[in-house]
């Protein structure tokens, strides 16, 4: 064995590789966006615990006792709350169900009578005041229909200064919202955020055909005929445009088996699969946009995961349970608003017109169109279609 014909051919190889835009990608950029996505994901940056947006209604109008405020800052120092003050139940309601509150706390107008009642007398229950305080939580949400209620019920306690050797106090917590409706099972809060699942990896459906017709020399063929770079761009879209719709109907029929069977009407299907379709839109974009860097197949279908990965962890249905910093990064992916605005049609029943869902869609929208305009430019640029 000589060594300089193994160092030729190492060079020559190590100059092939790093000659490789899409492999210094892979290289460089893969292992920060993978470490980054977990590390955001389960609590690595910032705070690890997430934060709850909740609403408090106070019908308690006592001047004698100020047990109201008294239960509000106790609820402040959690450090995990932000409170949220509203005048009537109505309004509350509203925020709630299109997911800008996490609960809504309505305090009872004998709340502070209650309280004193009972510090004025502990060991004699038939000298109380009984209230009772209504929670209603966010049904789209797992971690705060678990995590809200027990943190509320140890304020309320420590609130009314209950011992180890009494075990009943005047105020009792009632969780209306669940009352009202079925629990909801550990799938069910997941399946709205399947159907964005699905339609990601299209990115890499997209960046492997591209970069195989570049390979086969489809791509020169094509440009030796009359077909202009519009009409192939637009032939190309409409084509995987049926994928997304056929994995949406698909994803829908394997969740309705399993069970998740949500009370809304027709709009409300039909906005969601809109939104998944143009959702998928911006995925095509993204696939040009790997293609465009990737020079070969195999190198697109890891470059992908640089587009994936963030979408997957930040923006489906893992992103609920996820720390705040987390959930505050998703907002930059184009998923987030697309689980999202489901979450609010599937399980909180928010109406299509709910001005956070017209949020959501305009989103999507402006980001699928700038996406995929870029995607278009750079493909047609890189490859001179």
């Amino acid at each position: 064995m000589k060594f300089q014909r193994v160092s030729a051919l190492a060079k020559k190889e190590l100059k092939k590789t790093f000659r490789e835009p899409a492999v210094l990608f892979m290289i460089f950029l893969f292992p920060i966006v993978f470490v980054l996505a977990f590390g955001a994901s389960f609590g690595g940056l910032g705070s690890g615990q997430p934060t709850y947006a909740i609403g408090v209604v106070n019908l308690d109008q006592t001047n004698t006792a100020n047990h109201t405020q008294s239960f509000i800052n106790a609820l402040l120092n959690m450090e995990i709350f932000s409170i949220r003050v509203y005048a009537d139940n109505k309004t509350a309601q509203i925020d709630l169900s299109q997911g800008k509150t996490q609960a809504v706390i309505v305090i009872p107008g004998t709340f502070s009578q209650s309280l004193a009642s009972y510090q004025a007398a502990p060991e004699n229950p038939s000298l109380w005041v009984n209230s009772t305080v209504l929670i209603y939580v966010d049904k789209g949400s797992i971690t705060a229909t678990q995590a809200v209620p027990p943190i509320i019920q140890q304020v309320l306690n420590a609130l009314a200064d209950q011992t180890a050797q009494q075990d009943l106090t005047p105020i009792s917590m009632q969780i209306a919202s669940l009352v009202e409706t079925k629990p909801l099972s550990t799938f069910e809060f997941m399946a709205p955020g399947m159907f964005t699942f699905a339609s990601i990896f299209i990115i890499m459906m997209v960046a492997q055909a591209f970069t195989q017709d570049h390979e086969n020399g489809m791509m020169k063929r094509i440009r030796t005929t009359t077909i202009t770079p519009a009409e192939f761009m637009t032939s190309q879209i409409l084509s995987y445009m049926l994928i997304p719709l056929i994995q949406a109907v698909i994803v829908f029929a394997a969740t309705y088996v399993m069970g998740f069977r949500p009370n809304v009407d027709f709009a409300a299907y039909a906005l969601a699969f809109t939104l998944v379709l143009i959702f998928s839109l911006s995925n095509v974009g993204f696939g040009l946009i790997t293609a465009t860097i990737a020079k070969t197949s195999s190198a697109a279908t890891g470059l992908s995961f640089l587009f994936v990965l963030p979408q997957l962890f930040l923006g489906t249905f893992v992103g609920a349970s996820l720390s705040s910093t987390a959930q505050i990064a998703g907002k930059f992916v184009p998923s987030y608003y697309v689980t999202d605005a489901l979450t609010s049609l599937f399980l909180r029943e928010a109406p299509v017109t709910s001005s956070n869902i017209i949020v959501d869609a305009v989103v999507i929208s402006i980001s699928c169109i700038a996406i995929l305009l870029i995607g278009i430019i750079l493909y047609a640029k890189y490859y001179k279609i």
